[in-house]
């Protein structure tokens, strides 16, 4: 999917300023010749659903300066193992728009609350995707085929990810591959991944492995950017992003501790769209009035 370039600084920090807890109502829908447009009532619905421009609690703040997590509408978080048990329902009703949820590491390894988030998540309404941990010492076919028999193929579900970064604890991998290797493995990964869901996964990131891999060139594929001491303009230089981990010390209703908070780059009509909501539908041709 294609992404408009960050937006300004300045309408960042205008936006941030106002503060807003709701959003702005649809536009009414344009007139084009002798075919109306008319809005579709599925994107309606979801787009009265949205919650928008949640502000959470962190317990690490940073002391944000120019664009702040908080002038974009679409927040979510990501979560593993180490959140413990997680009420949903909470989560759902503060407002968190997306999740992803850990559910695979290297070739072997599945998260063991993996199902139940998976379950929780889906059954609070909350939309949710899964993630796998790049491990350098193991085929990516090998680990792609690890997440394909893990993580359920269905319908509505967000798009995979690959999380690929130094893993600079890891006691039983110390590879590090050069950039064109690292890219190649990505790619080899990602192919296997879209070949059997049909999408291409959503590439997780972090500064370090950006910069030392190029990672960035790889081609047709959104990236998820994690930056928590500044915004992604200035960490990620001329990058172009879909997601933005902007802390790992977040708090949230109906989760113990810390969880990463995230934010969508767009507007809420452009989060639907990225979802694959189609704004418009086409009414029937309207007649042209006889000649009297």
């Amino acid at each position: 999917m294609i992404f408009h370039r960050l937006l300004s600084m300045g309408l960042l920090a205008a936006l941030a300023a106002c503060g807003s807890t709701t959003r702005d109502a649809v536009p009414p829908p344009p007139l084009e010749a002798a075919a109306e447009q008319v809005l579709n009532p599925a994107f309606a619905r979801a787009y009265a659903a949205l919650s928008t421009y949640p502000k959470y609690g962190d317990n690490d703040p940073h002391d944000w300066e120019g664009g702040t997590p908080w002038a974009y509408p679409i927040h979510g978080i990501d979560v593993a193992r180490y959140q413990g048990a997680i009420d949903w329902r909470q989560v759902g009703a503060a407002g968190v728009s997306f999740a992803w949820i850990k559910a695979t590491e290297g070739g072997d390894l599945l998260d063991p609350e993996f199902k139940s988030n998976w379950r929780g998540a889906r059954r609070a309404g909350v939309r949710r995707g899964a993630y796998h941990f790049y491990y350098f010492c193991r085929s990516p076919e090998d680990q792609a085929r690890w997440f394909i028999r893990n993580v359920p193929k269905e319908a509505g579900s967000l798009p995979p990810v690959l999380d690929i970064e130094w893993n600079h604890t890891s006691p039983s991998c110390k590879r590090r591959p050069s950039g064109a290797e690292a890219r190649h493995e990505a790619e080899r990964f990602i192919k296997k991944i879209t070949q059997h869901y049909g999408r291409r996964p959503v590439v997780y990131t972090t500064v370090d492995f950006y910069r030392d891999t190029n990672i960035g060139r790889l081609r047709g594929v959104d990236f998820w950017l994690r930056s928590v001491a500044g915004h992604p303009e200035q960490v990620y230089p001329g990058a172009s992003w879909a997601f933005w981990q902007y802390t790992g010390t977040g708090s949230v209703p109906g989760i113990t501790g810390d969880v990463d908070l995230n934010v969508f780059a767009g507007s809420a009509e452009g989060w639907l769209k990225w979802l694959g909501y189609q704004k418009y539908v086409e009414s029937e041709q309207v007649p042209s009035r006889p000649e009297e």
